[in-house]
């Protein structure tokens, strides 16, 4: 995949409903670093193998749920050309200039069909990963809880899928890696924009706006039963698994924030390049799409969002 585009997702903004216990949850369970602290009171973290200021972003408010989600792209002049191509497409953008996040230059905004609300921004300041560049080591000292290295991707929910795919393919340069279709229609995409097998996926089903998970990678599936085993100690909520997709041959456990955002620790899935096939998925084959193993969908776990 060449990236002169999007390159990954780089922030995602959730709202908690309780700050003092997400805080807990994200830096103790999770594992993730702290980073700063704004006016707003938000709250900024990272995962430890990423090099840029923040990936994740904590507002208080009275319900919890995805403010926005934020990628990355190559340089300011490919976020102008994309904010471009937008507003071409029929939808409105808002400027948001540097520094209204810690660390980040200026952002284009807009909402998706599906009615989450996106972002692309050019510049983060870059802070590590505790260690050095030149003779590196395997990771920092004194890692705590679940510890992913990165933030991998998002999955949300809203009405209109093909409106959301279009968009993320014919202007951000995404590319459908697997779904689950009828009758030429989407009913689930996994879009990406790197060489990873997805770094958003859109599902259709009510609840316009929605998020279904945010999900961290962690580097094996030892580390997934690692997670389990974290999310067990400490009598934190847990939602499914540890188990394995069929869909991206992911291998992953979910539980839940304090404020019911689910979280998923993820490992596996393949390598994505432009001249491999799309994979689809028939309506009856769901079960095994989405759990392997078990081969049965779980109602709670369709229909619990924020």
């Amino acid at each position: 995949m060449s990236m002169n585009g999007v390159m990954r997702p780089g922030h995602v903004a959730l709202r908690v409903l309780d700050m003092e216990a997400a805080v807990r949850h994200y830096t103790d369970v999770l594992g993730l670093v702290e980073t700063g602290r704004d006016a707003q009171g938000r709250v900024y973290f990272k995962c430890w193998d990423e090099h840029d200021h923040h990936s994740l972003v904590l507002r208080e408010a009275d319900r919890a749920g995805l403010d926005y989600l934020g990628f990355k792209v190559v340089d300011e002049a490919t976020l102008d050309r994309l904010a471009a191509g937008i507003e071409a497409f029929g939808i409105a953008t808002e400027a948001v200039p540097a520094g209204e996040h810690l660390a980040t230059g200026r952002r284009v905004r807009f909402t998706a069909p599906t009615g989450q609300v996106f972002e692309l921004y050019a510049s983060k300041d870059v802070v590590g990963n505790g260690m050095p560049t030149v003779n590196p080591g395997i990771q920092p000292a004194n890692l705590k809880g679940i510890a992913p290295v990165r933030l991998d991707h998002v999955l949300v929910y809203g009405a209109d899928v093909e409106g959301s795919v279009a968009l993320f393919r014919d202007v951000l340069g995404f590319q459908v890696t697997e779904s689950v279709s009828d009758k030429g229609k989407y009913m689930a995409a996994f879009m990406s924009c790197s060489t990873k097998v997805h770094d958003i996926a859109f599902v259709g089903l009510p609840g316009e706006g929605k998020l279904h998970h945010i999900a961290f990678y962690v580097d094996s599936w030892s580390d997934v039963l690692r997670a389990a085993d974290v999310i067990s100690m400490t009598e934190t909520s847990h939602d499914l698994g540890p188990t394995r997709h069929g869909a991206t041959r992911g291998q992953t456990v979910y539980f839940f924030d304090p404020s019911g955002n689910r979280n998923e620790a993820f490992t596996g899935g393949y390598m994505w390049y432009p001249d491999r096939p799309p994979l689809q998925w028939t309506p009856d084959e769901l079960p095994r799409a989405l759990f392997i193993h078990e081969k049965k969908l779980r109602d709670e776990f369709m229909s619990v969002v924020t």
